[in-house]
Formats: structure tokens, sequence, C-alpha cells
């Protein structure tokens, strides 16, 4: 059996396993910048984490993360995270995204958490909030909208 999203048999079989590692192999430029998943230790469902990656630096001469990474970062915990929390097997697309960066990200490791706030029968909206010492102290907050697609219907 190939692995793969447009397989709705491996993609249903995942998502019931919460195999959100295999998701990730399959996204290259996630494993390039270095994010990950791993369970929240509050027991509400994961966080993720951007590893610190000389690649991932903007400022070399702060160091600080470059904003494209840590949007990327967001887009990929949120997509995930929405494919886990659907009532049903479902392929995210972005729509679109609203980041506001709060302080200067440091070459550091990165966490994130996602909140659903809407799930609809073609949209979802997702919440991020990423950090690096302290939740309470956000390097950055996203706010993004998907239309949640069909996985029989991934190749039309």
């Amino acid at each position: 059996m190939r692995e793969g999203f447009d397989n709705v048999e491996w993609l249903a079989r995942t998502r019931v396993e919460g195999d959100v590692e295999a998701w990730l192999a399959l996204i290259p430029y996630a494993r390039r910048i270095g994010v990950s998943a791993l369970p929240d230790p509050q027991g509400e469902g994961l966080l993720f984490r951007l590893d610190p990656r000389e690649g991932n630096v903007g400022n070399v001469l702060l160091p600080a993360l470059h904003g494209g990474v840590v949007a990327a970062f967001m887009e990929t915990a949120a997509t995930l995270d929405l494919m886990l929390a659907t009532r049903a097997p479902r392929l995210p697309r972005i729509v679109d995204v609203s980041i506001d960066y709060l302080r200067t990200a440091r070459v550091v490791p990165t966490l994130a958490r996602c909140s659903l706030l809407r799930e609809g029968r073609r949209m979802g909206n997702v919440q991020v909030c990423a950090w690096q010492e302290s939740e309470a102290v956000p390097v950055a907050t996203a706010r993004l909208h998907f239309v949640l697609g069909d996985p029989t219907r991934a190749g039309a």
C-alpha cells in the first residue's frame, strides 16, 4: 500500500493512530526546518516544536529566526492539528493567514499550541500561539482559515 495524503485508507489509519510523524515525513520543508510533534504535558493534544537550526536564521546579527520560517512552522502545526481535530479525515488547504510577530524569535527551541476555533462543513479556523521560554510570552500568534477537502477527491 502506497503511503501518502492521497491514500484515503492510510490517511484514516494514521489519523486514528495520531501518527503525526508519518505526516511530517511526507512534508520535505517541515523536515528541513525541523518541525516535530510531541504530546502536550497538560494532556491537551499536541505541542509542535521547531528545532533551532542554523539554516532557519534570518538575522545573523541578533541572531534571530527568519519570519518566514516561523510562519511556515505555525502553518504546518495548524494544518496537522486540524487534520487530527476534524470529525472525519479531511485535507485542509490554506485560504489565508494572519500572523502577529510579537517579539524576536531567537535561535532556541520554539513551541506552538493550536486551538480549533471552528470546523464547518467546508471551512476550518485555527489559532496558533508560538513561544520559546514561556507560553505566557509568545513570539508570534496566528489565525488561519482553511478549506476542508474530501480526501476521496484528492486527485479531482
